[in-house]
């Protein structure tokens, strides 16, 4: 269906990888219950159940939706998750608004034209028309604030990073030294297609300044694996992922 469909990758103790090679999302599992953590495209839903599997865990077992950010590529299950399951959808209450209305708070640095150059451009553009197209909204959130620890499967800690939204944020698991960073850094420039570390492309930011500043916030973490929306894993720690990002700068 997919140019590459993960086939639910175990890529650390009780976290699964899923999505493509255009977007990631993922699941937590902690004594047998199951976070959805940012939610892919629409279409990547019959992903679940491989996933779940893979953790010897089932649909029953799913407790919660929690988003590093509200787009529409992080979003695409949340509402189908929310009213088959029955649980709650979280997102950082800066990002309530655009995880219900769909409505931005601001305005993207740069346009995307200048990027139409680029074949991975037209490959995420036609990759994301075919996997569901838009999302719905998330009809009802439930929203925490930088440094809570979420009453969640895996219990992670929440760092407001913003800039890429204005609500994004990191899961940080210290006893498991994982980090999901959502779009606060990417190993695989969705419009570029550039790999490494790196920030979103500026067609995707709010603010790449902000963002920048925000990565001082992630550098000194105790995170031997980085999980990143788009691109693969990143085994280096927070500290080499941001130096490298730094060295790019804003594309």
């Amino acid at each position: 269906m997919f140019a590459r469909d993960t086939g639910a990758e175990l890529v650390a103790d009780g976290v699964v990888r899923l999505g493509t090679d255009i977007v990631n999302w993922y699941l937590l599992e902690e004594d047998g219950k199951v976070t959805v953590v940012d939610a892919g495209a629409p279409a990547y839903r019959p992903q679940l159940e491989p996933g779940l599997r893979q953790l010897g865990r089932e649909l029953s077992e799913v407790e919660a939706v929690i988003l590093t950010h509200a787009h529409a590529d992080h979003i695409g299950v949340a509402e189908k998750l929310r009213t088959e399951c029955n649980i709650p959808v979280f997102v950082h209450e800066a990002d309530e608004q655009l995880a219900t209305t769909r409505k931005p708070s601001g305005k993207n640095e740069a346009s995307t034209l200048p990027y139409l150059r680029h074949r991975a451009a037209w490959k995420l553009l036609a990759h994301l028309s075919t996997a569901g197209g838009i999302p719905p909204k998330i009809q009802q959130v439930q929203t925490f604030t930088d440094g809570q620890e979420l009453d969640v499967p895996g219990r992670p800690r929440v760092i407001h990073t913003p800039g890429h939204t204005m609500g994004h944020v990191v899961f940080h698991l210290p006893a498991r030294g994982v980090l999901f960073a959502g779009d606060l850094l990417c190993t695989w420039n969705p419009l570029t297609g550039a790999r490494g570390p790196q920030l979103m492309p500026r067609a995707f930011d709010l603010s790449s300044a902000t963002i920048l500043d925000s990565l001082t916030k992630i550098q000194d973490l105790d995170a031997g694996l980085v999980l990143v929306g788009h691109g693969d894993p990143w085994t280096g720690g927070p500290r080499s992922a941001v130096e490298r990002a730094r060295k790019v700068g804003p594309t």
